[in-house]
């Protein structure tokens, strides 16, 4: 194979068609990664939606920690 008038051989093609892999394989996991962390943030501003809503229907005060306030 030639390319840019370089000539490769069965070797250095088959070490591009691995980095090329190991490339898609690493967009792979971070897309995962970032899926993942949006979800998280996404649950947890739901959780804390329904606990300030959970609070809110008891008519105690947001700011109130703890049994003793």
């Amino acid at each position: 194979m030639t390319l840019f008038g370089r000539t490769f051989d069965g070797q250095e093609i088959a070490s591009l068609v691995f980095m090329l892999a190991v490339l898609i394989l690493w967009v792979g996991a971070l897309r995962g990664e970032r899926s993942w962390a949006g979800w998280f943030r996404r649950w947890e501003a739901g959780r804390k939606a329904r606990r300030d809503a959970e609070i809110g229907s008891e008519g105690r005060d947001k700011t109130s920690r703890g049994p003793w306030g």
